[in-house]
């Protein structure tokens, strides 16, 4: 059993930045791929970006590609979304989420449906 603990959120202007961070405990966390969602009021979980377990390949959609970007350290168990130039489309809780895989060459899981643990959320606001 994986806990996910999202921090980082809060209120932030248009055009700043901020760096979401999530600590994963109870795993063996290089075990997992690691990814972000989003959710805004009235609309779906939106994947944001995943990284895979050695940290070497990311994917992220060009909706985000050129203002996001996603880290991990497995020493610190922890996986990072560096968000800049920050819209107020952008407002959202954030979620990550861990998905076990034996094979280390995959890691473009882009569906809610793959993940096999979530963390409780950081809300992010953006002000215009």
């Amino acid at each position: 059993q994986v806990q996910l603990v999202e921090s980082g959120g809060g209120l932030v202007q248009a055009g700043g930045s901020l760096r979401l961070s999530c600590a994963a405990s109870g795993g063996t966390f290089s075990s997992y791929a690691m990814g972000w969602f989003r959710q805004a009021p009235g609309k779906e979980r939106e994947f944001v970006a995943v990284i895979s377990r050695s940290g070497t390949r990311t994917n992220i959609p060009d909706s985000v590609k050129d203002r996001f970007t996603i880290s991990r350290d497995n020493a610190k168990t922890t996986v990072y979304l560096q968000m800049n130039s920050l819209k107020p489309e952008d407002t959202a809780v954030y979620y990550c989420a861990a998905k076990s895989t034996y094979d280390s060459t995959r890691y473009v899981f882009t569906r809610r449906s793959d993940y096999d643990y979530w963390g409780q959320g950081t809300q992010v606001t953006v002000s215009s």
